[in-house]
This record gives structure tokens, C-alpha cells and sequence, in this order.
């Protein structure tokens, strides 16, 4: 037999005291052994060599290992604002009216709504919670024709009447307004998202204090980055007396657990920036892991970094120099609305994401 398995959500597995379903995957989804698979619940042998078997799964460290290593790796990324938009007004918006028992000619939704409710309404790689919103607004606008016949269209302006107030809106220049704040781009299971990192000292001991649920490769990148400021206080132009206090580094949302390398070079600046008083610039995002020396390193997940650095209107974003070949996979639209800087040392980042130091007095005073 040559069916097409689909095991959806394979990320979900689990293993309890009736049995690990991994184990018997193995076996499978292995092609050295799946010509002869013994089902023990039918007592049969069956011949699976020629079935194609298609896994799909949200987070990939979920996954055992094993298992991981018969498959082939196919990532599927988020979409663009642009694709979001063309993908509403083509296909999710025509359903929506179908199930609404709308016509075209009764309800219209411009793009500009469209485009707004992608950008300010829905924070996801995909189109799901879309699709609700655009379900809500018909429904509304069924009850308003019930009261007035009349053609709807539903412009960006209309949409506070029909989903209320935006949900998200551009907050790294109020996050980034005080020093010690920086933006950096992290990968969740939903896609890729904004981080900021915040840094802070307090009078005692000299010491750092990590809070918002860091893993212990997040704990390490912060280590790191305190004594890389530390040894290079001149070269970054740090007063190394502002350095003998006890650091706080904290990384909101205090209850999301977070873990990787990626944020070191984000840590880097924002200790910097406490340390000198200079604002990180509102409209910079970064990733990458740095080293003692000052190396940035290598990171995952750059194409959905850079969608999550589009979406929250970011426009200068550094990624690692050796994470440049990357760029091949973004979308053509979203480099062009990016100014995306490949980098080796992370000294150099630190200069060109913190504000000039008289902009800094001046916003002081």
C-alpha cells in the first residue's frame, strides 16, 4: 500500500504508564525497518515502505531526538503583512461572508482595514485569530443591516466600532525612552517576536541579579555580557565605577519562560546604555550570541526575526555577519523595509544602536 500518513501536531506526542507512541514511530518512520512493521494489536505484519508519512509541529524541541533524526526538516514560516492582507481579501474574507449570508455587495472590507487589522489587531505568524476578527466585524455588520439595508464598507477608521480598540501598538520608542532598555528579536513557537531587555543597578554588593524566567543558556549570555562590559569599559566608553554596583537584568513578560544565546549582543547594549546614560535608539532590534572577545555569533530563526522586526516597525535590525547567507530565504518586501546590517563585533553594534551622548543630555535635562 502507498498512502499518504499525516500525523498532525507530532509535538504533541506523549508518554504515560498505556505507552510511549515515539517508540513505535521509530520503527515507522524508519526505512530500514518499516517493510516489515509488526502491529501488535492486529498481530499482522505490514508492509509501510511505500507510504510517504507527513509530520507537522509547533515547537521542534519537542520532539524526541530520535525520532527528529528520521525525519527531513521542512520549516514553515510566517507569513507578511502583504500576504496576510492578499490571503483575507482572496479567500478568508469570501468565507466569512458565505457563512455570514452576506453578499459582496452588502459588506466590503478595504485593504486598508485588512492591513490595519493585520498590523494592530493580530500578533501571529499565521492567519488564525484573522480570520475571527473578520468573522466578528460581519457579524456586527449583519446587525446593522437589519436596521438599515444600506452597503456597508468597513474602512480603517470603522474598525474601533467593529473590534473595538487595537490590541497592539509600536511601543519600542516608549519602552526604549529611558536608558538601559534594549530591542532584541527572539523565535517562540508562534513565530518570531520582539524582546526587550531591560538593565538596571542598585547600590550593594557588586553582583547580578537575572529575573523573568531565564533559562540556563539565557543566565550564561548575561554573564557573559557584564564581563565583556566589564573588560572593555574604555573601549565602549563606560565609567567602570557604574559597573561596581549589583546589575539587575530583567526580561519581560516575567511569567514566559525564555532560553538561547541569541539575546547576548541585546544584553551587551542594554548594559551599556545603563551604564553610560545613553538611550538605545527606538527604532534598532537585534540578535545574536557574543563571545568574551566581543565575536557575535551565529543565531537561528533569522527570517522570522526580521518578519517579527517588520511587524513591530522596527527599522534598522544587526544580525550576525555569518547569519548574512540567511537573508536569501526573507521576502524581498521585507528587506526593502529593513536596513538590516550584518556584524562581527558586537563593540560596533553598541555604536550605532545607542543615541549620540549629546542627544542623551538633552533628553536628560
Amino acid at each position: 500500500m502507498n498512502p499518504v500518513v499525516l500525523l498532525d501536531e507530532i509535538d504533541k506526542v506523549g508518554s504515560d504508564y498505556r505507552g510511549d507512541p515515539s517508540a513505535a514511530l521509530l520503527e515507522v518512520l524508519d526505512p530500514a525497518q518499516n517493510h516489515t512493521f509488526r502491529d501488535h494489536y492486529l498481530d499482522l505484519d505490514l508492509d509501510l515502505s511505500d507510504v510517504v508519512f507527513l509530520a507537522t509541529a509547533n515547537v521542534i524541541e519537542n520532539i524526541p531526538s530520535a525520532l527528529l533524526d528520521r525525519m527531513e526538516l521542512v520549516a514553515i514560516d510566517g507569513y507578511t503583512e502583504d500576504d496576510k492582507v492578499a490571503i483575507a481579501r482572496d479567500y478568508l474574507l469570501p468565507r466569512q461572508r458565505d457563512r455570514a449570508a452576506l453578499t459582496e455587495d452588502e459588506v466590503a472590507v478595504s485593504d486598508a482595514a485588512l492591513r490595519k487589522i493585520a498590523a494592530d489587531y493580530t500578533r501571529e505568524p499565521g492567519v488564525r485569530q484573522f480570520e475571527r476578527l473578520l468573522a466578528k466585524a460581519l457579524r456586527k455588520a449583519t446587525t446593522k443591516l437589519v436596521d438599515d439595508p444600506r452597503p456597508i464598507t468597513i474602512d480603517e477608521p470603522d474598525l474601533v466600532d467593529y473590534l473595538g480598540r487595537p490590541r497592539f501598538m509600536p511601543e519600542s520608542a516608549e519602552r526604549t525612552a529611558v536608558p538601559g532598555v534594549a530591542t532584541g528579536l527572539a523565535v517562540t513557537g508562534l513565530g518570531g517576536d520582539v524582546l526587550y531587555i531591560e538593565a538596571g543597578s542598585t547600590d550593594g554588593d557588586p553582583g547580578l541579579q537575572l529575573t523573568g524566567q531565564l533559562g540556563d543558556v539565557m543566565k550564561e549570555s548575561a554573564q557573559i555580557a557584564l564581563s565583556y562590559v566589564r573588560s572593555h569599559a574604555a573601549e565602549l566608553g563606560v565609567d567602570p565605577k557604574t559597573l561596581d554596583r549589583r546589575i539587575h537584568v530583567h526580561v519581560p513578560a516575567g511569567a514566559v519562560p525564555k532560553d538561547g544565546p541569541s539575546a547576548g549582543v541585546t544584553m551587551v547594549t542594554a548594559l551599556v546604555s545603563m551604564a553610560t546614560g545613553r538611550q538605545v535608539r527606538s527604532d534598532v532590534g537585534m540578535t545574536g550570541e557574543v563571545t568574551l572577545n566581543g565575536r557575535v555569533l551565529p543565531i537561528g530563526g533569522v527570517k522570522q526575526k526580521l518578519l517579527a522586526a517588520q511587524r513591530a516597525g522596527l527599522s534598522t535590525v544587526f544580525i550576525p555577519q555569518r547569519n548574512e547567507p540567511d537573508l536569501d530565504d526573507v521576502p524581498a518586501e521585507v528587506l526593502e523595509a529593513l536596513d538590516v546590517r550584518p556584524m562581527t563585533d558586537v563593540a560596533e553594534i553598541v555604536a550605532q544602536a545607542l543615541e549620540p551622548a549629546a542627544s542623551a543630555a538633552t533628553a536628560a535635562a
